[in-house]
């Protein structure tokens, strides 16, 4: 079969522009090899301060993650441990949710004070302080372990004495993490009261005044505070904190003294009336 000249043109047409494609992606590649040889070649240096920074960037999140850790989730954890201990030493405890009578009687003879509990993490009482909010209400556990700080907030010092017993009665908790029990503990002002309930009543207690040491002041445990040669004749409360309130480089001492005490009979106080049937009701 014979092609006409037209046909021909157009074989030939199409092999031209074939030809011209693959010419001109010749001098693409030929363009794009140029361009990569010309790019300056990346170092050890630069490699290394790429991977360092990386590395500062993972451990920034970490470090992020911790933080948010330990002062939200570790607050929320506590809270609940704490709070369910409350409702069930409130739901055990044995005596009416009203206050006294007026005009009844206020003079309840000394102080009824409690043997040390047999084990650590013991919860052997509540701890009410208004200045800390209308709701503040935290367990008193016996010991100032991690265990005890940790998870139920207010621990007590083994070498201290127990509610009500001359001396001091010396208790510890957290700042900022845990439950953050003492958070506000720097806002009280003389004549705060700290109300403190016990299986055996109602001890008041009325702040004095607060102190910031160093970590290794032992001497605020004492039976009569930072005096070693002093002999007892008050009952005291000492509360201890770290300080600042994101730090720890020192402590800050809260310092209170018995006030007055009513057994568990006698209701509690009016002030915390609400709060130990709040409790109570769980």
């Amino acid at each position: 079969m014979v092609q006409s000249p037209g046909h021909l043109d157009s074989v030939v047409g199409v092999d031209e522009l074939l030809a011209g494609n693959n010419k001109a992606r010749a001098q693409r590649k030929r363009s794009d090899r140029r361009r990569r040889d010309q790019r300056p070649r990346q170092g050890f240096f630069r490699t290394l301060v790429q991977v360092v920074g990386e590395l500062l960037i993972t451990a920034g999140v970490i470090l992020l993650l911790f933080v948010v850790w330990e002062l939200w989730w570790t607050n929320i954890e506590a809270n609940t441990a704490q709070q369910n201990a409350v409702s069930q030493f409130a739901q055990e405890f044995q005596g009416p949710v009203t206050p006294p009578p007026p005009g009844g009687s206020t003079d309840f003879g000394p102080p009824k004070v409690m043997a040390v509990p047999d084990a650590p993490s013991t919860v052997f009482g509540v701890a009410y302080i208004p200045r800390f909010g209308k709701n503040y209400s935290r367990p008193l556990v016996e010991g100032v372990a991690q265990a005890q700080l940790d998870t139920l907030g207010l621990g007590r010092y083994e070498s201290s004495t127990m509610p009500g017993g001359v001396g001091n009665f010396a208790i510890a908790g957290h700042r900022q993490t845990h439950g953050a029990v003492l958070d506000a503990i720097h806002t009280l002002v003389p004549g705060d009261k700290i109300y403190i309930q016990t299986k055996d009543g109602y001890y008041t207690y009325v702040f004095r005044n607060n102190q910031v040491v160093m970590p290794n002041r032992a001497d605020v445990l004492l039976p009569v505070p930072t005096q070693p040669d002093a002999k007892p004749t008050e009952r005291f409360l000492t509360m201890t904190s770290c300080n600042p309130r994101f730090g720890a480089e020192e402590r800050i001492i809260a310092y209170s003294v018995l006030e007055s005490w009513q057994p568990a009979s006698a209701g509690p106080p009016a002030a915390i009336v609400a709060q130990v049937a709040a409790n109570q009701k769980g």
